[in-house]
C-alpha cells in the first residue's frame, strides 16, 4: 500500500490551498487586426512578457500574433476568462495595437504534456521569448 506524501492527504491542509490556488492551464491566445510596425509590435510584446511574467513565448506579424503561457486557475471557464482579458487589460501599458482576439485555446498541464510525449504541440515553435513567424 503506497502511503500518500505529507500534507497531500484529502482534507489536509495543504491539499485545500493547492485546490484554492487551482491548476495550471496551457494558453494560447491569437489576436488580429490592422498591419503594425514591426518594432512597436515586438515592444509592445516584450513588455506584455515583462508584465505578466508566466508568458512562454510569442510570436508576430504585421497583422496578427499568438501568444502562449501558463495561467493559474481553478477551473477552465476561470483560466479562459483570465485570457480573453489579457490583451485588453494589457493594451494600454504595453502599448499593443488594438487587435481583436480571433483564438483562443486551453488546456490542463496534463494534456498538454501528452500532447508534447504523443509528438504534438508546440515543438516546431520557438519557445521562449518573442519572436517573429
Amino acid at each position: 500500500m503506497e502511503v500518500p506524501a505529507a500534507g497531500r492527504e484529502p482534507g489536509s491542509a495543504l491539499s485545500a490551498a493547492v485546490a484554492e490556488q487551482g491548476r495550471l492551464w496551457h494558453v494560447v491566445l491569437s489576436v488580429a487586426g490592422r498591419t503594425t510596425p514591426l518594432a512597436e509590435l515586438r515592444s509592445g510584446l516584450e513588455q506584455l512578457a515583462h508584465d505578466h511574467p508566466f508568458l512562454l513565448t510569442a510570436r508576430y506579424a504585421a497583422d496578427h500574433a499568438e501568444v502562449r503561457y501558463w495561467e493559474q486557475a481553478r477551473d477552465l471557464h476561470d483560466a479562459a476568462a483570465i485570457a480573453l482579458r489579457l490583451w485588453g487589460e494589457h493594451r494600454a501599458s504595453a502599448q499593443l495595437p488594438a487587435w481583436e482576439i480571433v483564438g483562443l485555446e486551453v488546456v490542463d498541464r496534463s494534456t498538454y504534456h501528452k500532447r508534447l510525449s504523443e509528438g504534438y504541440g508546440d515543438a516546431a515553435a520557438v519557445l521562449g521569448g518573442v519572436h517573429p513567424y
